[in-house]
C-alpha cells in the first residue's frame, strides 16, 4: 500500500496510506498523542501504581501491537532510559516501513543527536531476534499478525496501536483482546487511543475492567484497561 508522508500539528510527521484514509499517528501531534496514551497512561501510570515491581533480576516487559514508525518505542526507551529502568520490549508488525520511509521521518528535530542515533538502531534491529538496544533495553521485534500471538503471563503492559477499527475491524475482536489478555501478568494494562463502543464491549468480553481517560490533543477520550 502507497504512504504517504504527513505533517501533524505539532510539527512532527506521520504517515498516510490513502487506500485505508488512515494516519499512522494523530494528525493534532503524533509525537504528543504518543507521549500522552503510551507513555503517560501506559508507562509512567503503571510505575506510579507498581513502585516495588521493576529491578534488574525483573525488567519491565512491554508488548505493542503495531511497531509502524517506531514512535511508541523510540519515546518508551528515552523514558526509560532516563528513569535506568530495565525493559523488555516486544513490537508486533506485519507490515513494517521500508529504510527510504523511514529516513523521511523528522524526529531527530524534536530530540538530541545521541537520541535520534537510538531510533536509527531500534530501526536497524533485525526482525524475530532479540536485540540489546541499550544496557537498559531489549526490543524483540515479530512480523506477525496480531491474531497469531501466543504468550502466556509475560507482559506488565500493552501498547495497542493497530489502525482504526472501522478499516482493521478484525484486529480488534473478542479473540484478538483474548490473545493480549493472556499474554498481560495479573493486575497488568493495556492502553489504547480507541473509545468506540465495540472495541470497550470486546475488552470487557475477556475479563478486563475499563478506565476511560481524557485524550490527548484533538481526541476527547482514550482507554486504560486492567487486568486483575
Amino acid at each position: 500500500m502507497e504512504r504517504i508522508l504527513t505533517p501533524t500539528e505539532d510539527g512532527s510527521m506521520t504517515l498516510y496510506i490513502p487506500e485505508l484514509n488512515e494516519h499512522y499517528h494523530s494528525i493534532h501531534g503524533a509525537i504528543q498523542e504518543s507521549r500522552h496514551i503510551f507513555i503517560r497512561a501506559g508507562l509512567e501510570y503503571f510505575l506510579e501504581t507498581h513502585p516495588d515491581s521493576i529491578s534488574l533480576q525483573n525488567p519491565l516487559h512491554i508488548l505493542e501491537a503495531g511497531f509502524g514508525t517506531g514512535l511508541n518505542a523510540w519515546l518508551t526507551l528515552i523514558r526509560t532510559r532516563e528513569l535506568q529502568l530495565p525493559v523488555c520490549y516486544h513490537s508486533i508488525e506485519k507490515y513494517p516501513l521500508a529504510s527510504d520511509e523511514i529516513a523521511s521521518l523528522n524526529y531527530s528535530n524534536f530530540t538530541t543527536p545521541a537520541e535520534q542515533e537510538l531510533f536509527n538502531e531500534l530501526h536497524r534491529c533485525p526482525w524475530e531476534t532479540e536485540q540489546s538496544v541499550s544496557p537498559y533495553f531489549k526490543l524483540y521485534k515479530h512480523r506477525e499478525d496480531f491474531r497469531n500471538i501466543h504468550f502466556r503471563s509475560q507482559f506488565n503492559i500493552v501498547y495497542f496501536d493497530a489502525f482504526n477499527p472501522d478499516v482493521q475491524p478484525h484486529l480488534w475482536t473478542d479473540a484478538v483482546f483474548n490473545r493480549f489478555y493472556e499474554a498481560l501478568k495479573p493486575n497488568s494494562i493495556l492502553v489504547t487511543y480507541c473509545v468506540k463502543g465495540i472495541v470497550k464491549q470486546a475488552l470487557r468480553n475477556v475479563g478486563f475492567r475499563l478506565k476511560r481517560l481524557p485524550g490527548p490533543p484533538g481526541k476527547r477520550e482514550m482507554l486504560r484497561a486492567v487486568k486483575l
